[in-house]
């Protein structure tokens, strides 16, 4: 019988010879074609300077942090570095990395031990018999399983770059939404002054019996009309500003520090360049593409599956009946003849059709989605134009004439209300079309995956002299 000192070492022998049988090649890699490079992602895991800052100088009970003025800029670096549908996404990336790394790993060897006949009088040690086993996996499966497993990494980082722009745009196009609003809110404040001082003079007009009661009270009524909107749209104001700092991720965000303006350069777009660049780069596009790649390589590891693996086994025998010391080596192959995995083939390849039919349903959606942002901000644009070149200008000049005229003696004062309402329904449609003009071009953007935006207008070149 073996002594202790003896036994250890010869089991780790075992092991250490078993290990070396079936040392192979490192798996085939299987070459498939490259997706297109995607955008690298910016870095989420650490906020801005300014960010860290801000956060250090936040209150600790988690109250609101003060009020500072948030531009578009400074609140979508906020949503980009710590809004959780990108800390989500970017785990995700993780664990897609991690699974590439687990389909390259090599099945680990397996040690197993028996004693039989223990107590049989003629050796109670009975029979030991430690064995080593290790399975030889063939048919370049190993490298077949990461060119899959590298494909779903492709598209977790791509749906990081779908979450991060779709994020991007959608900060855009509310912050845009709520400035819009916020402006409204400061047109119609303006417009109750001034409705209050066409009643107040309309009131004395009428105690000097130049004007009808009548017209007094409709100077009333329209600035009953401008204040309750005005008021509507203050109760509105908190809501959006909180939905805002919502879509930002931060609630936590002061609502009244909103600051931008809507008085700036619309962006140019034309449609069919648009939807070029969103089907060539967009990272849905990209990202089901590569969903066709990773079904084609699932195809190539079902059909691998048929080949099958080997399993080497090294083991010693102790007989402490007769004292012997035997050795034994095995080798066992799956004999494949009924099961040779052709119904998950059959279903690898049907995913490969439905993965190219994907990509055809995501280029449709982009384009849809697209075109209706598009169609939105051409027509918010058109009206844009409009308001600002023609009918605000002569609603203004209408009205100013009017007040000159009616000063003068020349108009009743309805005249004036007439010119003066036409004043404030411009203003105010001039704001609601840039509100839709630039919230349309916030989602046009994100599809776009644009970074410095708005892009400002080109400086115009000066005339070259003779």
């Amino acid at each position: 019988m073996l002594t202790p000192s003896v036994r250890l070492p010869l089991l780790a022998g075992l092991v250490i010879v078993a290990a070396g049988c079936v040392t192979t090649a490192p798996p085939e890699r299987v070459s498939l074609p490259a997706p297109a490079p995607a955008p690298k992602p910016p870095p989420l895991h650490s906020p801005p300077p300014a960010l860290t800052q801000a956060a250090a100088t936040a209150p600790a009970d988690g109250s609101s942090v003060p009020d500072t003025p948030l531009t578009l800029d400074e609140l979508t670096r906020r949503a980009i570095a710590s809004h959780p549908r990108l800390g989500r996404a970017t785990f995700a990336v993780e664990s897609a990395r991690g699974r590439l790394t687990q389909a390259g790993l090599y099945p680990n060897p397996v040690f197993g031990f028996t004693a039989d006949e223990l107590g049989d009088r003629t050796g109670p040690a009975g029979i030991l018999a430690p064995l080593v086993s290790q399975e030889v996996v063939l048919g370049g499966k190993l490298g077949l399983s990461q060119a899959v497993a590298a494909r779903e990494v492709d598209q977790a980082t791509l749906g990081l770059l779908a979450e991060r722009y779709a994020l991007v745009g959608s900060v855009r196009a509310t912050f845009y939404e709520t400035l819009a609003l916020k402006e409204r809110a400061a047109i119609l404040a303006d417009l109750v002054k001034l409705a209050e001082q066409s009643v107040s003079l309309g009131r004395k007009s009428f105690e000097a019996k130049q004007i009808a009661r009548l017209d007094v009270v409709q100077l009333e009524v329209e600035a009953e009309r401008l204040r309750a909107e005005a008021e509507a749209v203050e109760r509105e104001l908190p809501a959006a500003t909180r939905r805002l700092t919502a879509v930002v991720g931060d609630p936590r965000l002061p609502a009244s520090a909103v600051s931008g303006t809507l008085d700036r350069p619309l962006p140019e777009y034309d449609l069919e360049r648009a939807k070029e660049a969103v089907l060539a780069g967009h990272p849905e596009v990209l990202s089901a593409r590569v969903a066709v790649d990773r079904a084609r390589a699932a195809v190539r590891r079902a059909e691998a599956e048929v080949v099958p693996n080997v399993t080497l086994s090294a083991g010693y025998t102790r007989q402490n009946q007769n004292r012997s010391n035997d050795w034994a080596a095995g080798v066992s192959v799956p004999l494949v003849l009924w099961n040779r995995n052709q119904g998950n083939i059959r279903a690898a390849q049907a995913e490969v059709g439905a993965a190219a039919q994907e990509v055809g349903r995501v280029e449709a959606d982009l384009a849809a989605r697209l075109a209706q942002a598009f169609q939105t901000y051409a027509a918010a644009r058109q009206r844009v134009g409009r308001y600002t070149g023609a009918i605000l200008p002569r609603a203004e000049e209408t009205y100013k004439l009017s007040l000159e005229a009616f000063k003068g003696g020349q108009f009743e004062y309805l005249r004036v209300l007439q010119a003066q309402r036409a004043v404030a329904e411009a203003r105010l449609e001039l704001n609601r079309a840039l509100g839709e003009a630039w919230r349309a071009a916030g989602e046009i953007s994100g599809l776009l995956l644009e970074e410095g935006w708005p892009v400002a207008p080109p400086a115009p070149v000066p005339p070259q002299k003779p």
